[in-house]
């Protein structure tokens, strides 16, 4: 290519699109190359199933979002983003037709967990009165200083123990018990490690402090706003141009890539040292999803009436229950009853379904690259919590780990999170570095969710690539 940029973007996910947006917003020219026909990564939304019913392709439920720094900077308001927030945040149902709810509300949340509503409330509350102080702590790489230290450390005591441990001091019934690591079963972790307790106190923190919208008009509004915004200071998207190497690219001072590690190890070949590739090679892959997508011909029957407001629902069951499933898929082996992550769009975004019908998103955690049909296990969890639920299906979609990976080539194995989320991991991304968005080669960034502080739709890990190619390479 004859012409050049300031920066060249490779992949338009919410990290890669806010960076390109940091970046034209600084004055810089910028390009952003997308290998597929639209932009945005696992944020985008689609009729899966039949005319009329719009799904999100992976994304969809956005509490990070909502929480996000940098998106409130940016005012994805005024660029047409709009956060549509359920009555109830989320729910989970156990058996006999019980359930736990949680919502923005801590007193209303507290009163429905029975005994363990102090509880709750002594552990969320301190937190949740100072997310402000808390979000640096929790969005930022480690090299940067907490907003406030003491906060910091007295969040930390926590996170750091494992979901089941912490549950089972703080908490005596299955629903708060089980409301709490649903939560941190987004962890993708077996729930008896370390640090897994900190997924289910963000989580939770999150949905007290800002609630666990959803985007009107599906995920990909989101996207679709980020680049609307890009546009307006001049940068350019082109889609359909996968990059296979960096003698494509046209020449640039910095070239971002919101990719996997051993993506950007090919595409860099021997401009990157072999310490580096032997990084990438080296950083671990997560657990694959099994998911289904599903057009509805009325909402979902469950059991708990509670649970028929919830916008996000887990299913699980009691803790005892929830830790075996996710232990069997660290093991590799795949759970007879998983926990499914479900989503229910259509209760608070009517433009998502035809009048009167509905959608429903639906997940579990399964080996990487498990080639296992997950779909009887997934409709018998929730049959079990609403019985009836099959009888309202009119259309369903499923995707394997090996589709997700042919959709998009940073999920890996069916790996949604860009990377194990365990160990070192949890705060290293992707190697031992302080500033881990900087590569040996001074021109080129990380920017991907494979970079503190993580998988979510928050574009935190495009602002911090930014930065410290403000500080370097584009000063």
């Amino acid at each position: 290519m004859s012409e050049s940029f300031d920066a060249v973007v490779v992949g338009s996910g919410p990290n890669g699109l806010t960076a390109a947006v940091l970046l034209a917003k600084a004055g810089r020219s910028v390009l952003v190359l997308e290998g597929s026909d639209t932009p945005g990564g696992g944020a985008r939304t689609a009729e899966l199933t039949l005319p009329g019913f719009h799904h999100d392709v992976c994304s969809a439920v956005h509490p990070m979002a909502a929480s996000s720094p940098v998106f409130s900077s940016l005012g994805l308001a005024q660029a047409g983003v709009e956060f549509l927030h359920p009555e109830v945040a989320l729910a989970h149902p156990l058996d006999g037709g019980r359930a736990a709810a949680l919502s923005r509300s801590l007193e209303h949340t507290a009163a429905g967990l029975g005994v363990d509503g102090p509880a709750w409330t002594r552990t969320m509350r301190p937190f949740v009165e100072r997310f402000d102080d808390l979000k640096p702590t929790l969005l930022s790489p480690l090299s940067r200083r907490p907003g406030s230290p003491v906060l910091a450390a007295r969040f930390g005591f926590g996170a750091l123990q494992s979901a089941v441990g912490f549950a089972s001091d703080a908490f005596e019934t299955d629903q708060a018990q089980g409301l709490f690591l649903g939560c941190a079963a987004h962890s993708f972790g077996a729930l008896e490690a370390p640090l897994t307790a900190s997924f289910g106190l963000v989580l939770a923190i999150t949905a007290h402090a800002v609630g666990w919208p959803v985007v009107k008009g599906g995920t990909g509004a989101l996207v679709a706003g980020l680049v609307r915004l890009l546009k307006q200071h001049g940068g350019v998207l082109r889609c359909g141009e996968p990059v296979r190497s960096l003698a494509q690219l046209p020449a640039a001072k910095a070239i971002f890539f919101d990719t996997t590690p051993a993506s950007l190890s090919r595409i860099a070949g021997d401009q990157l040292p072999p310490r580096f590739h032997r990084a990438a090679a080296a950083f671990r892959l997560g657990p694959g999803v099994f998911k289904l997508d599903y057009a509805l011909d009325g909402p979902v029957p469950w059991t708990a009436e509670v649970v028929r407001r919830a916008g996000t629902v887990h299913l699980g069951g009691p803790l005892h229950e929830l830790a075996a499933s996710e232990a069997a898929v660290q093991r590799g082996e795949v759970p007879e009853r998983p926990y499914v992550l479900v989503a229910q769009q259509s209760l608070v975004d009517p433009s998502r379904a035809p009048a009167g019908k509905h959608t429903l998103w639906a997940y579990c955690h399964v080996p990487n690259g498990c080639t296992v049909d997950m779909t009887s296990r997934i409709e018998a969890q929730l049959e079990r919590f609403a019985p009836g639920f099959r009888d309202r299906v009119l259309a369903r979609v499923a995707r394997t780990p090996a589709q997700y990976e042919a959709y998009n080539p940073n999920y890996a194995g069916g790996d949604i999170s860009g990377g194990a989320i365990d160990g070192l991991q949890v705060f290293f991304r992707p190697r031992l570095t302080w500033d881990p968005y900087r590569t040996p080669n001074p021109k080129l960034f990380l920017c991907s969710s494979s970079t503190p502080p993580g998988p979510a739709v928050h574009g935190m890990c495009g602002y911090w690539a930014v930065q410290s190619a403000l500080r370097s390479t584009l000063r």
